[in-house]
């Protein structure tokens, strides 16, 4: 699943691995902390993998970061010879009625732009021979 290979995922999210799992694959259990700047300011946040039912889903979790809460499913899908790839985000913000107004005018439009340029990363990649980069050769047989 190229959704779960790290080096996609830092190229999207404009974030290294610095911590935990840096190459590669994830799994159910890895731990990765994410480190880059973000609206100007250093970022740190710790995903755990809290769930992976390969090839169908896996969950991340914020184990810490500047969220009071962060959670990230993605479910995929094999509709009519296509790989559908549904993401669902979960999270809040410190500071009350300011976090809730600081996500909705600015961190919602933001992480649906990342989002959708993962997505078009994840589907050049997939349909050009690029995928061989990311996935390695164990990960194909099932």
């Amino acid at each position: 699943m190229l959704s779960t290979n790290i080096e996609l995922v830092g190229k999207t999210l404009g974030m290294k691995p610095i911590e935990g799992k840096t190459k590669g694959t994830i799994v159910e259990g890895d731990k990765l902390l994410w480190a880059g700047w973000k609206f100007g300011f250093p970022q740190m946040h710790e995903s755990l993998i809290t769930r992976y039912e390969r090839p169908v889903f896996f969950q991340d979790t914020m184990g810490r970061g500047r969220f009071k809460r962060f959670q990230h499913d993605h479910h995929l899908f094999y509709i009519d010879g296509r790989t559908v790839l549904n993401d669902k985000i979960r999270f809040t913000l410190p500071l009350s009625w300011a976090g809730r107004i600081v996500a909705r005018t600015i961190l919602v439009p933001y992480i649906s732009r990342v989002l959708r340029r993962r997505m078009r990363l994840l589907k050049k990649v997939a349909e050009s021979q690029e995928w061989r980069r990311y996935l390695p050769e164990e990960t194909l047989v099932d």
